[in-house]
């Protein structure tokens, strides 16, 4: 009963700070948490890093090897994304297999990278029809203050980037980096009547679910979109939602051309 009341009282609190067209930590509405990306942690993993997006931090390793591609797509290399929520890391987070969470997280994740083309797959062909090679992308939730999904797909494309093909250890010649063309950015914001707020916290979720996720890649072409929650958005409201993420996208993606 006390975790309700404490909800309630977030709750009250955000909308209230809302109607001054403010948000609890001083943020503007369109204004993404500080961010930091450390890259190449994992010594194990082809590829990783650690992305902090305010409080939420998330770990991405990538682990590659040979295997058969998929019969529809015979010629091209395979990609594969899972997400493990750390109970540790949320109260709400439990052990156990895969939920519906960490399910929709790393499907999100990974149709921002497929769609957008990120990876050039038909560079990662070692053998039409019997080989090529494959792409374990590996999320791991370690602190969720919010927005897992834009720290997580920052996180991925950020490991991507820095992902060595360790061709010599299978005597396929010789190690190269990883074919990453494309740079998709996933930028998450939470309805609130006519408002929407980018980059949402754990404590400003206590308003409700209404989410929604556009991925935009690196020549502002909108990839990947998911929507959660029910609630109507106008067509005006819909396209200057559009717009911003693609901005905030734009500002995000300058963070990806150090690594």
């Amino acid at each position: 009963m006390g975790e309700e009341i404490l909800m309630d009282i977030k709750k009250d609190y955000v909308l209230s700070k809302l109607r001054d067209g403010e948000r609890i930590d001083g943020r503007k509405l369109d204004e993404i948490r500080s961010i930091e990306i450390e890259t190449n942690i994992i010594s194990k993993a082809e590829g990783s890093a650690l992305v902090k997006l305010g409080d939420t931090q998330v770990l991405v390793g990538i682990k590659m090897q040979p295997g058969e591609p998929f019969p529809d797509v015979p010629d091209r290399g395979v990609i594969i994304t899972n997400a493990e929520l750390v109970p540790l890391a949320s109260p709400t987070f439990e052990a156990g297999p895969p939920d519906e969470t960490s399910i929709e997280l790393a499907r999100v994740v990974d149709r921002g990278i497929r769609e957008s083309e990120a990876v050039d797959l038909t560079k990662l062909c070692v053998e039409e029809g019997e080989k090529v090679w494959m792409i374990f992308i590996d999320i791991h939730a370690l602190d969720d203050d919010g927005n897992l999904v834009d720290a997580s797909a920052l996180a991925a494309i950020s490991a991507l980037l820095n992902t060595t093909v360790p061709a010599e250890r299978f005597e396929l010649g010789d190690d190269f980096p990883l074919p990453v063309r494309n740079l998709p950015v996933a930028i998450t914001s939470l309805v609130v009547g006519d408002k929407f707020l980018v980059d949402p916290t754990r404590d400003e979720m206590s308003v409700g679910q209404r989410l929604i996720t556009i991925t935009s890649d690196k020549d502002d072409n909108i990839v990947a979109m998911q929507k959660s929650g029910s609630y109507l958005l106008s067509e005006q409201k819909f396209y200057e939602l559009i717009d911003v993420s693609v901005e905030k996208a734009r500002e995000v993606r300058e963070l990806l051309k150090d690594i």
